[in-house]
């Protein structure tokens, strides 16, 4: 069996972001899982293929069965994700919702996600539960498998974790503390993602309407 692929993405985009906090966090715990199925996690940090508000002429789906696209930043975010068997996307919740950076970037793409499996680490000050039910109910109708599980990280204490990443750039350790209780969570998570890897990326597989 070859190894598979999957891209821990971090989505933010703000300056003074905790994406790279959390991701880093969940990393060991969703490796515990993945590894032993012979599956390699690849970190990935949107703010590298710097997107614009989507700029193409053609329309994601067309790609590449009927055009191409024009910019070099969608070609290298297009052979990105392409490259992956499947994702963790760690998002931001931006008043009550999905951050628009993460919109932008899942709707820059179409068939390079689709049939793939998926799971949601979702971060706020209550835990963005919002941004993560929006993120699935998205990526499930473009086709991607979501797993049921879905963690989401809460900060301690909000905005003292504000002032914390605009000063130093990183999450409190009591933040971390919080998490750590979740961490049978994220293992889950993980798991349900092993699953849906392991099994054919067919029609008897694809996600229920």
């Amino acid at each position: 069996m070859s190894t598979k692929s999957v891209a821990l993405i971090t989505m933010s985009l703000r300056p003074a972001r905790a994406g790279l906090n959390v991701a880093a966090f969940v990393q060991p715990f969703l490796e515990r899982a993945l590894t032993t199925a012979d599956i390699k996690l690849v970190p990935v940090d949107l703010q590298d293929f710097n997107l614009p508000i989507f700029n193409e002429n053609v329309a994601p789906a067309m790609v590449p069965q009927y055009a191409q696209f024009q910019h070099a930043h969608s070609r290298a975010w297009s052979a990105e994700i392409a490259k992956h068997d499947g994702y963790v996307i760690v998002i931001p919740e931006y008043n009550y919702g999905v951050a628009g950076g993460t919109k932008n970037a899942i709707d820059y793409l179409m068939n390079e996600w689709k049939g793939k499996p998926l799971t949601i680490v979702s971060y706020g000050a209550q835990g963005a539960s919002k941004a993560s039910l929006q993120a699935k109910e998205m990526l499930s109708g473009m086709g991607l498998r979501v797993t049921e599980t879905r963690p989401q990280l809460a900060f301690a204490d909000p905005l003292a974790e504000m002032g914390l990443l605009l000063s130093e750039g990183k999450v409190s350790d009591e933040s971390k503390a919080k998490w750590q209780g979740q961490s049978g969570e994220i293992i889950k998570a993980a798991e349900e993602l092993k699953e849906l890897l392991l099994q054919p990326n067919d029609a008897a597989n694809a996600p229920k309407p």
